[in-house]
């Protein structure tokens, strides 16, 4: 039998979207180098705009005193998709990992992503979501999407993720058309069980479902240990044996 993958587990907690951008940079870069392990971020955003690759600014809704005004931030990325909001509530997910260990097929991996969350809502709470292809990348109910999802790989290594809409203010989806569309909405796991949701018990359970997908062991590590693997002080101790 094979070894199986291990993947360190960071809850970053809440973090302004620039800040979590540095620190994925700073990770991947120590990934392609196979200083560090695969590595799944958990964070929560302030509120913030992110355009993809092929995002539109039309596709902001309001205007730019509006976002000024708010503390908003808008953020040009070069992962898939068009504008996506991020914000409390919401659980966003960062893996950092070699495709090199997931059989180099980006499709496949993006596939087992929303399958996170399909299982997730089924198993749990006997909610029937559903994954779509193409610019409808993501997990939906219905017209209405619950989880985004936006990758882009380096030399073989993923950035960005999904981000899982549990506790979110959905009036601040209507600040965008999100993802680009105008004739889409958006819904969240709070709207459709009628009460507030824990955000612990959630992330738990989104990291449990990402291994089980996976089939790779979780190996927490703490915020100070990542920012001394990203310094370079821990690079020699961290090394797999």
């Amino acid at each position: 039998m094979g070894k199986r993958k291990k993947i360190n587990i960071v809850d970053l907690g809440k973090m302004e979207y620039s800040e979590a951008l540095k620190i994925q940079t700073r990770l991947r870069d120590l990934r392609v180098d196979e200083k560090i392990e695969d590595t799944l971020l958990m964070v929560e955003h302030d509120p913030v705009l992110t355009l993809g690759s092929r995002g539109k600014m039309e596709n902001i809704l309001v205007s730019e005193e509006f976002l000024k005004s708010n503390g908003i931030e808008v953020v040009q990325l070069r992962r898939g998709g068009d504008v996506t909001y991020h914000g409390p509530g919401q659980i966003v997910g960062y893996p950092i990992v070699d495709m090199k260990n997931y059989d180099r097929d980006l499709r496949r991996f993006v596939q087992n992503l929303k399958q996170i969350f399909i299982a997730m809502l089924e198993d749990e709470f006997n909610i029937h979501a559903e994954g779509k292809e193409g610019d409808h990348t993501g997990v939906w109910l219905g017209n209405e999407k619950i989880t985004a999802i936006g990758i882009s790989v380096s030399k073989m290594v993923t950035m960005h993720g999904f981000a899982f809409n549990v506790n979110t203010d959905l009036n601040h989806f209507k600040w965008i058309n999100p993802c680009g569309f105008s004739d889409k909405g958006v819904t969240s796991l709070e709207k459709l069980m009628g009460h507030s949701m824990d955000m612990k018990k959630m992330k738990k359970l989104t990291v449990e479902y990402y291994c089980k997908m996976f089939d790779v062991d979780p190996q927490e590590m703490d915020v100070a240990d990542l920012m001394d693997i990203m310094e370079g002080t821990k690079n020699d101790d961290y090394q797999e044996a």
